[in-house]
């Protein structure tokens, strides 16, 4: 089960790669980096994807409904119901995998990919095989 270097290496071998991160939404900042940075600037690019991220799993119209004991029979949000998110640029496509975790789960994987060469299909793929397989020590 591959580290988080190893995770990120893997990522880059994506066709089009151009940069990876390892983010923890919560705090915003960058557990691991791989490759360019959009903005120059790897903890710039992990603080402004971790507010996206963060949006996207404490919203409630993105989390899946679902009754049970917790609510009481009702219906509520069940957490983390996000599996990615993908952003796609004139120039690229950012896929963000959010990865379960034994504590929080507050994580994700991001990979910037370039447009003419990226395969978002192909990058969903491998970005949920690589967040099933992480192992965060």
């Amino acid at each position: 089960m591959p580290g988080i270097d190893e995770c990120l290496l893997e990522a880059m071998a994506l066709p089009g790669a151009r940069g990876a991160a390892l983010v923890d939404w919560s705090s915003g900042l960058a557990l691991g980096t791989i490759g360019e940075s959009p903005v120059g600037d790897h903890e710039t690019t992990a603080a402004e994807t971790a507010e996206l991220a963060r949006a996207a799993a404490e919203y409630e119209s993105f989390a899946r409904a679902e009754p049970g004991p917790a609510h009481g029979g009702e219906t509520g949000p069940v957490d983390p119901a996000v599996e990615d998110l993908i952003v796609t640029t004139r120039s690229g496509f950012h896929v963000l995998r959010f990865v379960e975790t034994s504590f929080d789960s507050s994580v994700f994987l991001h990979v910037w990919l370039d447009r003419a060469d990226g395969n978002l299909a192909l990058a969903r793929l491998k970005l949920r095989s690589l967040a099933e397989g992480l192992v965060l020590r």
